[in-house]
């Protein structure tokens, strides 16, 4: 063991390192628990007793002399990686600028979590879909409006007339992940799916040609129009504040029934009347309603067993009465003088 112990001290010494990763193979060879010092010292057990003293004296310097070279060859590198850190010109002036989450993704991800609080999961899907999944499966009737070239993107179809299964566009709105679901999941489906979606629609303030929805499901046995209204109202109170209230206005959409709008009192003047609720006191945020039978027949899924309700939002809508932009196209600009007012929105 000795003569060991006096090859490794000599290894050491004339011993060099170039990078990180042979620093840590170092360390792990020799210092480590299954490293070369722990293995000598277990070997020591076996050493005759008359031998013990010089032994033991040879492993602690040996020891001692692997610890001072780690930590010289650690400081030798950490003094050369200054050295070149400071010389690189290549690298930004200080102070660094730190960047921020999008205040797209800043709404998004409040409603996310407030919804996952519920038991929604996040349901995921196609941008580029088929008729069948954006409208047909959603009890859109063939001559409905939004299948029209001037609503729709479309990719490819048979005929400017014929409104096919086979039709291939963007999708209009998220609900086709729903579709999706529920041709895949047994109820109970308790899901949101958040997502970009594309209309044609000419660019200003108030509208835009991409925009992103969060639109949300929930069937199961005995679900009921009081079970969508305590959702909803659950939901606008975590976002907009807890003395938050909401009406629900009858409306008309296809894959609904009975259908809904849904509005929130407004926070800026508290319900009594300013120029950005139109001194109604009272600003639409979503559409809602019960899941129509022909959409769970659709689906595979039995109408006369199980019920639910469905929601949709925009989420720059929700996100211009939260930061008050009234202009959709800061959204899309990238302009850093808009952007860096966020930056402390995490």
């Amino acid at each position: 063991m000795l003569q060991k112990i006096s090859d490794l001290l000599n290894e050491i010494s004339i011993l060099s390192i170039k990078n990180p990763e042979e620093l840590e193979s170092f360390r792990l060879k020799y210092l480590s628990k299954k490293g070369i010092i722990s293995d000598l010292f277990e070997d020591f057990r076996n050493v005759s007793v008359t031998d013990k003293r010089e032994v033991g004296q040879k492993l602690n310097l040996l020891k001692q002399s692997v610890l001072e070279k780690y930590n010289s060859l650690k400081t030798e590198l950490l003094t050369t990686e200054d050295t070149s850190s400071a010389m690189d010109l290549t690298r930004p002036s200080f102070p660094f600028s730190i960047g921020s989450r999008h205040p797209i993704s800043i709404v998004r991800n409040e409603i996310i979590d407030i919804f996952t609080r519920l038991g929604f999961i996040v349901s995921e899907g196609p941008e580029i879909e088929d008729d069948d999944h954006v409208f047909t499966k959603l009890n859109f009737a063939p001559e409905h409006p939004a299948r029209d070239m001037q609503d729709t993107f479309y990719i490819s179809r048979i005929s400017s007339e014929d409104s096919s299964p086979e039709d291939i566009l963007l999708r209009t709105h998220t609900s086709s992940v729903q579709v999706r679901v529920m041709q895949n999941q047994k109820p109970p489906i308790r899901t949101i799916s958040p997502g970009r979606v594309f209309r044609n629609e000419a660019i200003s303030a108030r509208a835009h040609c991409i925009f992103h929805q969060v639109e949300g499901l929930y069937i199961d046995e005995n679900v009921s129009f009081a079970d969508l209204k305590q959702t909803l109202l659950f939901f606008a109170r975590e976002m907009f504040g807890k003395e938050t209230e909401i009406r629900l206005r009858p409306s008309y959409f296809p894959f609904t029934e009975p259908s809904a709008e849904m509005d929130v009192s407004c926070k800026i003047c508290g319900g009594k009347g300013c120029n950005v609720c139109k001194y109604t006191g009272w600003l639409e945020i979503l559409g809602c309603g019960m899941v129509h039978p022909n959409v769970l027949e659709s689906c595979n899924i039995d109408s006369r067993k199980y019920t639910g309700f469905a929601f949709g939002m925009g989420i720059e809508r929700l996100t211009m009465l939260k930061y008050q932009v009234n202009d959709l196209r800061l959204y899309f600009e990238n302009d850093l003088r808009f952007l860096d007012q966020f930056k402390t929105a995490f």
